[in-house]
């Protein structure tokens, strides 16, 4: 079921979501080389703290996961895609890190992730990064009252492909509100005018994953929760939380 929020419920996941926010800005401001993704999600983890939230990750354990996710951040370096567990492993120059954060404030969720490389980047990452934003802001736009699912679907997977990146099997984006994870699926690929109609009110978590060497296949790495490519080549992930509303499309996790 897809519960349409009132404007005061979006004006309250609008707080949510700025926590979310600061702490991928407090995370993205403490990454350098030499520095661990496990202080990463401590730096997150003070933001959260200090706003009064929970963590929608933190002890998260759906049904195919080994064991509960242990921390408030998923840091995924390289070639992970996504669902990285922070660990103690120091950050190295021209490292490319994923960072996904969620929050809970107020009964609601907010949910979002940025890319970025550690120290001096290379060519072929900054145009990776440079693209999964580019498919995000695509989806976003199609996020509109009277377009449907496949349409967010068609035009995130058009940017991705024309770039020649490979897009993960079976994972997207979701609904979300008072818990993370909501109906409807939102796929990072897909045939416009397909899937469910847009309506004001629906909250979705938008987030491009791209494989830089071109195919779609990954793994799960031996920890149960970090997918990583097949190939070894470097991923990147871009998300918001996006509220669909007779204005236009509504960011929730902006700063």
């Amino acid at each position: 079921m897809v519960e349409l929020k009132t404007n005061a419920n979006l004006q309250a996941m609008r707080e949510a979501g700025r926590v979310v926010a600061h702490a991928l800005a407090a995370a993205r401001e403490k990454a350098a080389p030499g520095v661990t993704p496990q202080e990463l999600d401590r730096a997150a983890r003070a933001v959260l703290d200090g706003a009064g939230a929970g963590s929608p990750f933190l002890g998260y354990r759906p049904e195919w996961a080994p064991t509960p996710f242990p921390a408030v951040l998923c840091v995924s370096v390289n070639d992970a895609i996504v669902h990285g567990i922070p660990d103690g492993t120091p950050l190295a120059d021209g490292d490319l890190v994923s960072v996904d954060c969620g929050a809970l404030l107020g009964g609601w969720a907010g949910d979002a992730a940025v890319s970025f490389t550690v120290g001096r980047a290379r060519p072929e990452d900054t145009r990776l990064i440079a693209t999964a934003e580019e498919a995000l802001e695509a989806g976003i736009a199609a996020a509109v009252v009277g377009n449907r699912i496949g349409d967010i679907a068609h035009a995130i997977g058009r940017v991705c492909r024309r770039a020649g990146y490979g897009i993960p099997d079976g994972f997207g984006g979701h609904g979300i509100g008072r818990t993370m994870h909501e109906d409807p699926g939102v796929p990072n690929e897909g045939r416009p005018g397909r899937g469910m109609p847009l309506r004001h009110g629906m909250v979705l978590a938008i987030e491009p994953m791209l494989i830089g060497g071109g195919g779609d296949d990954h793994w799960t790495a031996r920890d149960g929760w970090t997918i990583r490519t097949v190939d070894g080549s470097r991923a990147a992930h871009a998300e918001h939380t996006v509220a669909v509303t007779d204005d236009g499309p509504r960011i929730l996790t902006a700063p």
